[in-house]
């Protein structure tokens, strides 16, 4: 087992070798038995080892897996009781991080995502650059062309809310299952309380945003067959937006009124009070005049001038928060941190 650098830059070296880069591949399993064989086998050889998580899956599949593999890269993790893909995803992180995985490839095991692409994201964080990276298959036309119309669309908005509630402002497809994360910034995510089922990969996200953990979009195109996705869109579509609202409200109070007070902070609390204001004394007024009689230029400039200074004070505590996103990895430090650690 290659020893942890002590020092950034040399990890950053040494890591430019894939087959002594501790590079591990995750797999959540569930209801994927027919595709799963084909995820392992197409694994490339620098993959330290594959950590195939039977997310207490009805077809046996932790079964299948020790029955019909033959790579010594794979171990069969089994939970008792169903979890969902994050606490799968999550389980599968503990063991490779146990066994020493210094990088974490979350793929599904579905087939869906192309693992010659697993390199691209890996880089960004040997190269120190990043502490995770996603895949995005939306940075070019051709790579939505066999993507089905109501995901593309779902996916937009989507990211769009995911941008909002998690701060990450540089980044789209939120929902892309195909990620790597830094070992020890893993295991700072694991002791958050992450969503476990459909909604963990942009939940993540947001935990990741409350570490200051830089995250970078890998482009890659996406990929159907014949598989079967478990996701009902109509019932995820109201707890998404009641997490992404939960999340935004969270994220704003902690990140402006808890741990920092800022020029986004004032325009935040002036764009609200001036906001409600003008729209408080428009609804007041309309209430209580006299019907047929006119609004006169006093009353209305009342009621629009706050609106227009609450608006445009939204939009620069916006725009604050956009040029807000997470620039310095902190993964360096973290594996700095430990090895001191390790020498007490």
């Amino acid at each position: 087992m290659n020893p942890i650098p002590k020092f950034a830059k040399d990890r950053a070296m040494a890591a430019l070798s894939l087959e002594e880069a501790g590079v591990w591949l995750v797999v959540p399993c569930y209801k994927v038995r027919a595709h799963i064989m084909r995820v392992i086998t197409s694994a490339p050889s620098w993959f330290e080892g594959i950590v195939c998580v039977d997310d207490a899956c009805p077809e046996n599949t932790a079964d299948f897996i020790e029955a019909e593999n033959t790579d010594p890269r794979v171990v069969v993790v089994r939970l008792a009781k169903n979890q969902g893909v994050g606490g799968a995803t999550l389980a599968g992180y503990a063991e490779a991080a146990r066994r020493g995985g210094r990088v974490l490839v979350k793929v599904d095991g579905d087939d869906q995502m192309d693992l010659h692409y697993a390199a691209q994201l890996v880089a960004p964080i040997l190269l120190g650059e990043a502490d995770y990276a996603k895949g995005n298959r939306f940075t070019s036309i051709s790579h939505l062309t066999s993507m089905p119309t109501v995901r593309v669309l779902g996916n937009a908005m989507l990211s769009f809310a995911a941008k909002v509630s998690t701060g990450y402002w540089n980044i789209f497809d939120p929902t892309n299952g195909y990620t790597a994360i830094e070992a020890n910034v893993a295991r700072l995510v694991m002791e958050k309380q992450v969503s476990r089922r459909f909604f963990f990969e942009t939940d993540l996200l947001y935990h990741l945003g409350t570490l200051r953990a830089v995250v970078r979009d890998v482009p890659m195109p996406a990929r159907y067959a014949d598989e079967v996705s478990n996701i009902r869109i109509g019932r995820i579509v109201g707890p998404f937006a009641l997490r992404h609202v939960r999340n935004f409200a969270q994220r704003v109070i902690g990140q402006y009124f808890v741990r920092d007070f800022s020029a986004a902070t004032l325009e935040l609390v002036f764009g609200l009070f001036f906001l409600l204001f003008g729209a408080g004394y428009a609804a007041s007024y309309l209430v209580n005049r006299i019907p047929g009689q006119a609004a006169s230029a006093g009353v209305v400039m009342l009621a629009a001038l706050p609106v227009i200074l609450g608006v445009q004070f939204l939009l620069q505590a916006m725009n604050f928060d956009v040029l807000n996103v997470p620039s310095r990895p902190i993964h360096p430090y973290l594996i700095v941190l430990r090895e001191l650690e390790t020498e007490e």
